[in-house]
């Protein structure tokens, strides 16, 4: 599955808030869909990466589920 925690704490490293990422043009909608867990498109993680300035490991990562089936 995919983690946005990386998200969560490049925005702590980085002193920014959802607010300001709001101001600067990133979907309420989007971001609250991430905190859910929900799939966002690649363009989505392309928007973040640019106005966090980070990489898209900054953003998210797959964690395995662990139940053994592969996709």
């Amino acid at each position: 599955m995919i983690s946005y925690e990386p998200l969560f704490r490049t925005m702590k490293e980085k002193n920014t808030t959802s607010y300001a990422l709001f101001k600067q043009g990133f979907p309420k909608a989007t971001y609250y869909s991430m905190r859910q867990g929900n799939s966002v498109s690649t363009n989505t993680i392309d928007h973040l990466c640019r106005l966090l300035g980070c990489r898209v490991s900054d953003v998210m990562e797959y964690i395995e589920d662990g139940d053994g089936a592969s996709s």
